[in-house]
């Protein structure tokens, strides 16, 4: 349940923050001093301010339903300890399951929440590589961005040397850091689910259909993530 309930805060207020801003600049919202975009669509203080949106979340969720799950919220992250060792099969399975629904289950209210517009203009913060960039590129992308986000997990959360109290801080920063330099490349989601739960929506009611990508959200943050616990193991070994 924790793990549910922290990944549908994180794409309710993280890709809905990317939701939202698409809707500003389609000039679906009215243009008042307290939600005029940042930047133009797509500009560096976009991504600045959808990663802070996503920082401020992880945070929030680490530092409150941390104790219970370990607040992974991605199944990146997961499978990762699970390939270290670190957490048993059957809860891993159960984890992702828990993770996927409660990303789809946040994609679902925010649309309740802000009406249609969140899904055919804002595409409810889907996750797609951007023009230019071609799929090889936009695993790449993911690749990377999951391997720092996952070494500092390593070295922040599951290192029992790390310095107490700044797990939830240092990681959500990690996760604004990648969203600012890759969100223009290949939406940054560094996560399956925050994928997946936008992507179901979408499907759901009538938004673009972007299934065609996922592949890209799984072998991406996976690997990056599954690597990163492992190049740390290592490291550490030495």
């Amino acid at each position: 349940m924790a793990e549910g309930v922290g990944t549908l805060l994180l794409v309710y207020f993280g890709a809905g923050a990317a939701a939202v801003t698409l809707m500003i600049a389609a000039g679906t919202q009215p243009a008042t001093p307290f939600n005029i975009g940042i930047g133009q669509l797509g500009g560096l203080a976009d991504w600045l301010a959808i990663g802070m949106a996503f920082a401020i979340i992880i945070a929030a969720v680490i530092y409150s339903l941390g104790r219970i799950s370990g607040a992974h919220i991605n199944p990146a992250v997961t499978i990762a300890l699970w390939a270290t060792k670190r957490f048993p099969t059957y809860e891993a399975v159960g984890y992702i399951v828990a993770q996927c629904a409660g990303a789809a289950c946040g994609s679902l209210l925010f649309a309740l929440t802000v009406g249609m517009n969140a899904v055919t203009v804002g595409g409810l913060g889907a996750t797609a590589p951007f023009p230019g960039i071609g799929y090889g590129q936009a695993i790449l992308a993911e690749f990377i961005g999951t391997f720092v986000l996952m070494l500092v997990i390593m070295g922040v959360a599951v290192d029992n040397r790390a310095p107490a109290g700044f797990a939830g801080l240092v990681i959500g920063l990690t996760v604004g850091g990648v969203i600012t330099t890759l969100g223009n490349i290949s939406g940054a989601s560094l996560n399956t689910a925050r994928t997946f739960g936008p992507y179901l929506a979408d499907w759901a009611l009538g938004g673009p259909n972007l299934w065609v990508y996922f592949p890209i959200y799984i072998i991406g943050p996976v690997a990056g993530a599954v690597l990163a616990a492992f190049f740390y193991d290592w490291i550490n070994a030495a």
